[in-house]
């Protein structure tokens, strides 16, 4: 298929996305930081924190190789073979893009939404990050950086969803979200490979492991927290976790491998 028989129905679809004809972001006005004070403070000379690793227990599967042959940009930006990043495992284990976060215990307190952006990136055809967090009301802004169409499809439950276009390079558009919720998938409907997910919460104890499967939930006030650990295609883990004043606690989350790939 030529890319002219490619882009021409998106470019309608994604200037249409441009015009909001998709409930698009672009027609949304971002929510006013809501700077209140914590109905329960957080004294940060007694706070105490939650580290941890999470490791994959087994053999990885192995990520899908990604053909990006349908669109010239695309397969130009290839320079080695793309794999999916739904596994990424390093040394002892270490898992990576995963997604840990306070699930419960901070009770009915409160904090600033913070006002600067979260950035996604749509590079050489993939999203960067592959998995993020933010803060609900908080800016999330959609940069296209290839010289080609992108879309962003949110399919939301809890927010509600959008669509849209970025057909120019170096455009950007903003969204905010207005409820808690993991994850939101993202996805591009022009390049089917691209794929990514935004935790979004009403508090900033989260964090996404990296290529050591570490994360740090610091600043927390003393009490039992419910801690989750999410993969997209491993599911949910949980841990209850009791801290003192300005105490420590190390975990670990150990998700197993499917069986498929032990065998």
């Amino acid at each position: 298929m030529s890319m002219r028989r490619l882009l021409g129905p998106v470019l309608a679809f994604g200037i249409s996305g441009l015009a909001g004809a998709c409930g698009g972001p672009s027609q949304e006005a971002a929510p006013a930081a809501t700077n209140q004070p914590a109905a329960a403070p957080v004294t940060v000379a007694t706070a105490g924190n939650i580290s941890g690793k999470v490791v994959l227990e087994g053999t990885a599967p192995k990520n899908a190789l990604i053909k990006m042959d349908a669109d010239p940009v695309c397969a130009s930006a290839a320079k080695t073979p793309q794999m999916q990043e739904t596994f990424m495992v390093g040394e002892a284990g270490a898992f990576q893009n995963v997604f840990v976060y306070v699930k419960d215990g901070l009770g009915n307190r409160t904090f600033p939404t913070p006002t600067e952006a979260v950035t996604i990136d749509q590079q050489d055809c993939r999203y960067h990050p592959h998995v993020l967090g933010m803060r609900v009301g908080q800016p999330l802004e959609m940069l296209n950086s290839d010289p080609t169409v992108h879309n962003i499809h949110a399919m939301a439950t809890a927010n509600q969803q959008f669509n849209v276009g970025e057909p120019v390079k170096g455009m950007k558009m903003s969204h905010t979200f207005t409820a808690r919720e993991i994850m939101v998938p993202l996805k591009c409907d022009v390049h089917p490979w691209m794929n990514a997910y935004v935790g979004v919460l009403d508090h900033p104890y989260f964090a996404v492991t990296g290529a050591d499967g570490k994360f740090d939930l610091r600043t927390l006030p003393p009490g039992t927290y419910t801690i989750e650990a999410w993969h997209e295609k491993l599911g949910t883990m949980t841990q209850s976790v009791t801290i003192g004043e300005k105490e420590t606690k190390d975990i670990t989350f150990t998700f197993k491998a499917p069986a498929a790939a032990t065998n």
